[in-house]
């Protein structure tokens, strides 16, 4: 009983949250007629994840940034804190990012093919910045992307036919358990979420902050996501391409050598 009473006021302090974001979305579309493009996102969404991996690579046992600066109930606020909770935005965006490239790209088997590259090139720095070791249980952000997209592939192929449909998507939802990938089953369902309520704002931004580990943190990634104006922005081409999937690795990467010396 208590379990579904903490359930029933987490659903509502969601909600109420998303509404507050949504609110907050409303008054600067309607007030300044703000909208940003696929680029910004992208650069906001990388911006996000070196923050927390500087965080966590390099600034969990550092005493000046895992000193108190505030206590809001139970939680201690440090910089430590602060940096990776701006860094719960990276996964959200990326997750759009991956639903409306799937939707607008020309060549959506390029588009696979990619993903499943970098997730292949971006293991062995994930392993050795994890583990120091070359192998390593769990897998890299780009395994979860690129099962989402799988997944995607599913809904839109299959999509007059149930039984392939839900098949396919069983097993690559079993895959997302068995293959512990960075966000997991969590990654792969919030990206077919993001897909299937592309055009409801309120309601998977309700649900979005469900999904995901860290209770409201996810949800703060929702007030750039709705308000993406529908363009690409200023990175396009094949080399933008290629530096945007490719700062994953060497950052990683980077995050290692600097972590030895």
């Amino acid at each position: 009983m208590l379990a579904l009473l903490r359930f029933r006021d987490r659903i509502m302090f969601f909600t109420l949250f998303a509404h507050l974001n949504f609110y907050i979305i409303m008054q600067l579309v309607n007030t300044h007629s703000f909208r940003i493009s696929g680029s910004v996102l992208k650069l906001l969404a990388v911006f996000s994840m070196l923050i927390d991996h500087v965080a966590w690579a390099l600034l969990k046992n550092n005493e000046v940034f895992t000193q108190t600066l505030c206590t809001i109930g139970s939680r201690d606020i440090t910089p430590y804190f602060l940096m990776r909770a701006f860094g719960r935005l990276a996964f959200p965006i990326f997750s759009f990012l991956i639903v409306e490239g799937f939707v607008l790209t020309r060549n959506r088997f390029n588009y696979g093919r990619n993903l499943l590259l970098f997730a292949i090139i971006s293991e062995i720095p994930w392993n050795l910045l994890h583990a120091g070791v070359w192998h390593h249980p769990t897998q890299n952000v780009f395994f979860t992307l690129f099962l989402g997209y799988l997944g995607l592939c599913c809904l839109t192929y299959w999509k007059e036919d149930a039984v392939k449909k839900s098949i396919g998507l069983l097993v690559l939802l079993a895959i997302s358990f068995k293959f512990r990938a960075d966000y997991g089953y969590r990654g792969f369902g919030f990206i077919l979420m993001l897909y299937a309520l592309r055009s409801h704002l309120l309601v998977k931004s309700v649900i979005g902050c469900c999904m995901l580990p860290g209770a409201w943190m996810p949800g703060l990634a929702f007030v750039p996501i709705c308000l993406y104006n529908g363009k690409r922005g200023f990175i396009q081409g094949p080399a933008w391409k290629f530096c945007f999937y490719a700062f994953y690795p060497v950052h990683l990467l980077i995050l290692y050598i600097i972590r030895l010396l």
